[in-house]
């Protein structure tokens, strides 16, 4: 045989092995120009509005026949011009293998996921892979699954440090050295979800190990563990949507600070008024720091899409009010479907504390969001706008007084996404 039928014959076998399973190349172009003027705290007078533009690109590969699936995502993410011209490398060293796991399936019902990946359940309120941080999140863990019918169970285990040298027999210790953000050095969690008609309810029993260090800030010191445990309610009938989270937390969070009495609690409604009308309204409350020292009942949500909630500028949970005191959020929300195509999204939330500032206020201001979502064939394309309506208590949480901010505190933003299907075997 000749050295190109070698080659056509091997070409016929890998499109037969396709053919047989499913093969997958697809993408992601999202670029977003934002303005922001008072995102995420109150800005001063005399500052400057910031402005950019931001690209996330990703390419992925997924493979799947009877007994296993892989998937590949790579991801960059872009400022325009971060890079000077002729640069032979990223300035930001930003691309990064977003998502590389494999899944084996066990039978009956058993199924085994490892590698990095999202971790997405329910509202997202606790784990969710934060789509619309350009750069998102992700989890290094492995997953035993089991589902059957209606019913599911998860139990996830993750174990990070900051570099595994095996290469010799002198490596020692699995110190993990990141912090912020509460990274972890370890993570256990099961989750159970049943399901009927019209009701679902889920259970989350999730703890978070944070590796601690002597007072020498260099020597490791064993971990402090976070416990979060919690359920998602949901009921949907007709016109008629119910949501509602009960969370509760304690044990210690980095630092070693303990934790007591730390809980989130929130019930949302919706309606259909009519084909192109859909009503929302709700609260949510989230426990604060109490004050004592040494410990704190503050509640955070952890590894949540935090955007999601209490208001789209991001005041709240979004790397920041990690201790302070807790929030009151009442919500209340219109979605217009203006057509086939376009939909508009009006929310407006009012925020409070939890607990008393030190000058005895609590109420912390009101926010109103805008989105406006059109899809056009093999695009989509997303417009929003915020206004925050600050209180005196709001300029005391941030840190700057109402005569130094500016009068007015609003973030807009423009983002198109394309998600291109380069290849699908299972189609054809």
């Amino acid at each position: 045989m000749k050295k190109e039928q070698y080659v056509l014959l091997g070409l016929f076998l890998l499109a037969t092995q396709f053919i047989a399973a499913q093969f997958t190349i697809d993408g992601e172009f999202r670029p977003r120009t934002e303005y922001r003027h008072g995102f995420g705290s109150p800005i001063a007078e005399d500052a400057d509005a910031g402005f950019g533009i931001s690209t996330r690109a990703r390419l992925n590969f997924g493979y799947a026949d009877e007994s296993y699936k892989v998937y590949l995502s790579l991801q960059d993410v872009m400022t325009w011009g971060e890079n000077r011209q002729l640069l032979p490398a990223d300035a930001n060293n930003s691309f990064a293998i977003f998502e590389a796991w494999g899944e084996l399936t066990l039978g009956e019902g058993f199924s085994t996921k490892i590698g990095r990946q999202t971790l997405d359940y329910d509202d997202q309120r606790i784990l969710g892979s934060v789509g619309w941080a350009q750069q998102a999140r992700n989890h290094d863990a492995a997953l035993l699954k089991y589902k059957k019918n209606k019913f599911l169970l998860d139990v996830g285990l993750a174990f990070n440090q900051d570099k595994a040298d095996l290469s010799g027999f002198s490596s020692v210790g699995t110190a993990y050295s990141t912090t912020g953000f509460f990274s972890y050095k370890t993570m256990q969690y099961a989750y159970l979800k049943q399901s009927w008609d019209a009701f679902s309810g889920s259970l989350l029993v999730l703890n978070n190990g944070f590796q601690e260090y002597e007072d020498d800030a260099t020597t490791p010191d064993g971990t402090s563990s976070l416990l979060t445990i919690g359920t998602h309610l949901a009921y949907k009938k007709g016109k008629l949507g119910l949501e509602s989270n009960i969370f509760l937390q304690t044990g210690q969070r980095q630092g070693e600070v303990d934790v007591k009495g730390a809980y989130l609690a929130s019930l949302d409604a919706s309606l259909k008024a009519s084909d192109k009308v859909t009503l929302g309204a709700g609260v949510e409350i989230i426990s604060g720091n109490d004050g004592d020292a040494g410990e704190t009942g503050a509640f955070f949500p952890l590894y949540g899409t935090n955007h999601k909630f209490n208001g789209f500028m991001d005041y709240f949970y979004v790397g920041n009010h990690a201790n302070s005191i807790g929030l009151l959020d009442v919500h209340v929300s219109a979605k217009f479907q203006l057509n086939e195509t376009s939909s508009l999204m009006v929310k407006a939330l009012n925020f409070s504390g939890e607990q008393e500032l030190a000058s005895g206020e609590k109420s912390l201001g009101t926010e109103i969001d805008f989105v406006f979502a059109k899809k056009f064939k093999g695009y989509g394309l997303a417009i929003g706008y915020s206004q925050m309506f600050a209180s005196d208590g709001m300029y005391e949480l941030k840190g700057i007084t109402e005569d130094a901010a500016a009068g007015g505190q609003n973030w807009a933003w423009v983002m198109l996404t394309i998600k291109p299907k380069f290849l699908n075997t299972a189609s054809k």
